[in-house]
């Protein structure tokens, strides 16, 4: 939620600007101080066609990375904000956990600033879902947050419940791939009265961190038998330990 300009000062005398991660003074309620600005890990290039995993800085710029060429992805593409490290998972769980919903413009402006310029009015935003009982639970869903506010930034149309999850499914940290994929079998499904407009379009998963892809990969079968023509994912995070290095 943004401020309007004519009560931003009012706002910032009550509440005075801080750092989200430190604390430290700021001069407006709009992001984070220098010092941890410089803690996020934004990736940059090169970087592979294929996902846009960031690639030693030897590689020529086209290449493909391993992870792709063994097993070639089924999306146009990852625009992931920054690489997860501690920064980018203390804003995370912030927003998740926290309740600090005040931060979804933020992190929405980092992910715009990764997408292609092709991502525009002809394409649908459509958040990765949360089940009924968690999406109560917790009051709402960060995904759609930003899902809600890029759509704002870049002028997309957004589909909040053009995905919808069916079944509860366990935490995935620790599990094998072929035990991700069965926790999240049937698990989500297009939402009621989305099946004309998904078919041919062209999709932007949102999400607020990519760890293995399987949650996205379920996602992703359901937006394909829907007959979509595309699909780009973006982030505000992805997991890429590996991928550190290179940033």
């Amino acid at each position: 939620m943004q401020v309007h300009p004519l009560i931003a000062p009012v706002v910032d005398l009550v509440f005075p600007p801080r750092c989200p991660l430190c604390g430290d003074g700021l001069a407006a309620q709009t992001g984070l101080c220098s010092a941890c600005w410089s803690e996020l890990a934004i990736p940059g290039e090169p970087s592979c066609v294929s996902c846009r995993r960031p690639l030693d800085a030897a590689q020529s710029a086209g290449s493909i990375c391993a992870p792709c060429m063994a097993n070639p992805p089924r999306h146009a593409g990852i625009a992931a904000a920054t690489l997860y490290n501690d920064a980018s998972r203390k804003l995370v769980l912030a927003l998740k956990h926290g309740h600090r919903i005040a931060l979804a413009p933020m992190l929405a402006r980092l992910m715009a600033a990764q997408l292609p310029e092709e991502i525009g009015p002809d394409w649908l935003a459509v958040p990765v879902p949360l089940h009924r009982w968690r999406l109560w639970g917790r009051g709402f869903n960060q995904s759609a947050l930003l899902a809600r506010e890029l759509a704002g930034l870049r002028g997309v149309e957004v589909g909040i419940d053009a995905l919808v999850r069916r079944k509860r499914t366990p935490m995935l940290g620790g599990l094998g791939r072929s035990a991700r994929a069965k926790a999240l079998s049937g698990a989500f499904a297009t939402g009621k009265g989305w099946e004309a407009r998904l078919k041919g379009a062209q999709v932007l998963l949102v999400d607020d961190v990519l760890t293995s892809g399987a949650t996205t990969d379920a996602c992703l079968s359901v937006l394909w038998r829907a007959g979509v023509r595309k699909v780009m994912i973006t982030c505000f995070a992805r997991v890429l330990d590996e991928a550190l290095d290179h940033v």
